[in-house]
């Protein structure tokens, strides 16, 4: 009966945690887990372009919105890139805020 008791105490202090934690933040785990998925795969997608794999290109990625920002060489790259990670599963839209490079 003891048993019984602290196992019934103990999923009622763990419930409330958990749910404590995804309303703090407005989001649940397996969203936060989808949005990380995202932004790995797209920034996998900017280190292997030839344009871009050497510039700083921030990506953040929030109920499946992608923001870029940074700088490209080119609008072409650019164009390219967001096409790719439009591709991504659970990508909902892609806001570039990507500025030219400017050549020295």
């Amino acid at each position: 009966m003891k048993k019984v008791i602290f196992l019934t105490v103990l999923m009622v202090f763990g419930l409330a945690l958990f749910s404590g934690c995804a309303t703090m933040t407005g989001r649940t785990a397996g969203e936060q887990i989808d949005d990380s998925n995202i932004t790995t795969q797209v920034n996998a997608i900017i280190v292997k372009d030839q344009d871009a794999q050497y510039l700083k290109i921030d990506v953040s990625s929030t109920n499946g919105e992608v923001v870029l920002a940074g700088f490209i060489h080119d609008r072409k790259a650019e164009d390219r890139i967001v096409a790719k990670i439009r591709q991504i599963n659970g990508v909902k839209s892609v806001n570039s805020n990507l500025k030219i490079e400017e050549k020295k």
